[in-house]
């Protein structure tokens, strides 16, 4: 009878051990399954690309060179030269995380008017460029950008002005931070990925959890170009005190100008204030 009774005792044991096995397996699956949403919210949270180019700067009576350059990892990117006659300083624009170049034909139009050559280029997985977004592809993207501006342009980095808007601050933070430029200008600019995070959900440690980081503020601090910060107080995407902080964490020479309007719409609401402020920047450069 002890025998049997051991063997029942054993039984059970195996069983037990079994289910509190298969119950941390399960655990372990959903805790995948969350960490697997968690990645792909945040990715979607930051780049929201868009494949079909719905005009070019022709549509718009503007001359331009379709180019294909190529990163230093390997990706094929696409981009638009818009010359100007006798320009003195080229505009490269990094645009921010919706979208493509082809919906910037307004800020094209604009930049083209204050007589300065202009290139606008897609991050990888943005229009017809190839691959999949990420933050280290898009810092490459804009050094191979310039990169071409430099070889098949032949222009010098004291005459390349890098223009970023919203998500494109983050990368031309970064361009100007490894890259001597003669300027920077900052549009709807941002702290960090996870200080934006802390905005949107202040209820949640979604800052935390961040993997992708754009974090300009501990950057901006190394360059050295010239800063124009152009932000709407009415922004309801990123907040006016996350390009206050960066600004006030720039070293200088900087000046702030400040919008009204919406975030995406903010330097059409106020054109005027906004043309000027480019106007004055790219002739204290020495348009």
């Amino acid at each position: 009878m002890d025998e049997t009774a051991g063997g029942f005792d054993g039984v059970f044991r195996l069983m037990l051990t079994r289910d509190i096995a298969i119950q941390v397996l399960k655990w372990l699956a959903l805790l995948a399954l969350v960490w697997l949403f968690l990645r792909w919210f945040e990715w979607r949270s930051v780049f929201i690309p868009y494949r079909q180019v719905e005009n070019t700067p022709a549509d718009f009576r503007l001359p331009f060179e379709d180019v294909t350059f190529t990163t230093a990892d390997g990706v094929k990117l696409n981009g638009w030269y818009l010359p100007q006659s006798n320009a003195k300083l080229t505009v490269l624009f990094c645009h921010g995380n919706a979208g493509n170049i082809s919906h910037r034909h307004e800020k094209l139009l604009i930049l083209h008017d204050l007589g300065v050559n202009v290139f606008i280029f897609d991050y990888r997985g943005y229009g017809r460029s190839e691959g999949w977004p990420s933050e280290q592809g898009t810092y490459n993207d804009a050094l191979a950008a310039c990169a071409w501006l430099r070889r098949e342009k032949s222009i010098a980095p004291e005459q390349i002005v890098v223009h970023g808007e919203s998500l494109g601050c983050a990368v031309a933070v970064e361009l100007a931070r490894q890259q001597p430029v003669r300027g920077l200008v900052l549009e709807s600019g941002f702290a960090s990925v996870p200080e934006m995070a802390r905005a949107i959900y202040p209820w949640l440690p979604m800052h935390w959890l961040c993997r992708i980081r754009y974090d300009s503020l501990s950057k901006i601090g190394s360059v050295k170009a010239p800063l124009l910060s152009l932000h709407s107080r009415e922004d309801e995407i990123v907040p006016f005190s996350q390009a206050e902080r960066l600004f006030a964490a720039a070293p200088g020479p900087k000046k702030m100008v400040e919008l009204r309007g919406d975030h995406n719409n903010g330097f059409a609401a106020c054109e005027s204030i906004y043309r000027a402020a480019l106007s004055e920047f790219f002739r204290s450069l020495g348009r």
